[in-house]
């Protein structure tokens, strides 16, 4: 049941600033609140303040439980912005975000979401769960980087954990249908599907594989990197290909 909808929402927050414990709501087009079902809708160059988070987007569902400013799951359309006191960033065209479940779901293109820890980008989806630590990226022009490496490919997957306050991508996999690229600080590798665990320090690449390390390109079907040293071993998986290794000579 709609309970009333309000148009002068916007000059009513401009006549004082908000203050500590506040969360401040503004819409171009107003603010329609349904008081049963606990939920509120805003359009129009929307902007929600609160002392933990800011969003802006053109279209915002709000879903509520004590009274409006106590959210806890949030709908957004349209060059949606929101930013956390706690280094957290999100652009997308649609963002869903359970606040109380810690549950990010980013969809359209350019969507970007950066902590203090990691980045990911795509052009399709990217789908977080900060409570149990699992993600995945699903599109064109999907990467993840962090200070160690960067991943890119259509289908990315994985989980991190928290270390001492530092959130460590712990294990990935990665899938391509053309080609995915791995890079470290010294290599340069390229695969059709890639598994990476930090805790065994280990990287798999499967199909196609390229690696590139200084002045040295080595291909074959199969290769795992020891990510610490950076030591690795390839193979082929066919008696009629040989692994091939091209060493240029270093300048002196």
């Amino acid at each position: 049941m709609k309970i009333f909808i309000v148009y002068f929402f916007l000059f009513l927050s401009m006549l004082q600033a908000r203050e500590i414990g506040q969360t401040e709501i503004t819409t171009e087009e107003g603010m329609e609140v349904y008081q049963k079902e606990k939920y509120y809708i805003l359009k129009k160059n929307v902007e929600i303040e609160s002392d933990n988070f800011k969003l802006t987007a053109q279209e915002v569902k709000a879903y509520f439980e004590k009274d409006l400013y106590d959210i806890t799951v949030i709908y957004s359309k349209g060059n949606v912005i929101f930013e956390s006191n706690q280094g957290l960033k999100v652009l997308g065209n649609e963002v869903d975000h359970n606040i109380k479940k810690e549950k990010i779901y980013i969809r359209g293109k350019e969507s970007f979401l950066k902590n203090n820890d990691f980045t990911m980008v795509s052009d399709g989806s990217i789908n977080i769960n900060n409570s149990s630590g699992d993600f995945k990226l699903y599109g064109l022009n999907s990467k993840l980087s962090t200070d160690e490496i960067i991943i890119i490919g259509e289908d990315i997957k994985g989980k991190y954990v928290n270390v001492d306050g530092e959130n460590i991508v712990d294990i990935l996999t990665v899938k391509d249908p053309t080609q995915v690229n791995i890079q470290t600080e010294t290599s340069n590798m390229f695969a059709k599907s890639a598994i990476y665990n930090k805790q065994e320090n280990i990287i798999e690449l499967f199909e196609n594989v390229i690696i590139i390390r200084n002045n040295e390109s080595v291909t074959g079907d199969y290769a795992k990197m020891n990510t610490v040293d950076e030591s690795y071993f390839v193979k082929t998986n066919s008696t009629n290909k040989r692994v091939k290794a091209v060493i240029e000579k270093a300048d002196e």
